[in-house]
């Protein structure tokens, strides 16, 4: 099971999913509310945080997370504060009672990664809903690696990809696959 924890919430925050199951694991952490609070309520511990990039508005409460619930956190580039494991591109982490794929994909920042099953897709902030990508005006933002990536992305999916949980907004839960693919088109001609 996937909940967005930060549904609701009325601040500068990603969405912060909790993945349920045999590893109960937190995809990204969010920022300016208590994430914390909202986990207790929902689940008797945590065993880890996976990062998709290391953003403030997705790292921002990772500390009170790691702290309250004595977990570690995994992300692409472990150089980065707070991160403790590295994510290998072309990995696998298991979340919930899934061995998702890690798929490094730059752009939007440099330690971006994505997660995927053939049913699931961690987009993290590289392609949202309605076909809308990352913003590449920030520091290590780059427009030609972020086409790359979501090209790449596009070419690791299942037709049969049933959902796509967003670092922001809703998740899709309707042909996601041509989400990406619109994401695609307006990276390239915008």
């Amino acid at each position: 099971m996937v909940e967005n924890l930060s549904a609701g919430i009325d601040a500068f925050t990603s969405n912060a999913f909790l993945v349920e199951g045999e590893r109960t694991v937190l995809v990204d952490a969010g920022a300016n509310y208590d994430v914390v609070g909202r986990i207790e309520e929902r689940t008797d511990g945590l065993d880890a945080v996976v990062v998709t990039h290391t953003h403030t508005d997705h790292v921002g409460n990772l500390d009170d997370v790691k702290s309250a619930f004595g977990v570690e956190a995994w992300g692409f580039d472990a150089d980065q504060p707070g991160i403790d494991h590295e994510l290998a591109d072309e990995g696998e982490v298991r979340m919930g009672d899934d061995a998702y794929t890690v798929l490094h994909t730059p752009g939007h920042k440099n330690d971006h990664v994505c997660l995927y099953t053939d049913r699931t897709l961690f987009a993290g902030d590289l392609v949202f809903a309605n076909g809308g990508f990352g913003r590449t005006d920030l520091e290590e933002g780059d427009r030609g690696l972020l086409v790359e990536s979501i090209e790449r992305l596009e070419s690791r999916l299942s037709e049969g990809l049933d959902v796509m949980h967003c670092g922001h907004g809703p998740s899709v839960t309707r042909n996601p696959v041509e989400d990406v693919r619109l994401a695609r088109q307006g990276a390239k001609t915008r």
